[in-house]
């Protein structure tokens, strides 16, 4: 019985994951649309990681956000994005010393 509770859940989750890959292909959306599609990911990390941003330290968002000013800085300027981490976390981690 467990054996197919195993499998039943299995194929729950891997069916909505493979259909998309079939079918992105063959749609064709509008201009307006794509531009939609491609701000989502933009959107959803930016609603993830501010209000981490804000909690930094307990009673002090201004470190907080002073970090995730230099993440901003540094990835306008086009760096990688392991140098944007590590810098936003060095100006954090020295604000707070």
């Amino acid at each position: 019985m467990v054996l197919f509770i195993i499998i039943g859940m299995a194929l729950a989750t891997i069916i909505p994951r493979i259909i998309p890959v079939f079918i992105v292909n063959k749609l064709m959306f509008k201009e307006w649309v794509n531009n939609w599609l491609r701000a989502i990911p933009y959107a959803a990390l930016g609603a993830l990681i501010f209000p981490g941003i804000l909690s930094v330290i307990d009673g002090k968002p201004h470190i907080g956000i002073l970090g995730g000013i230099v993440a901003v800085i540094l990835a306008y300027v086009g760096l990688n994005v392991v140098i944007v981490v590590v810098g936003a976390i060095a100006t954090v981690f020295l604000l707070t010393m």
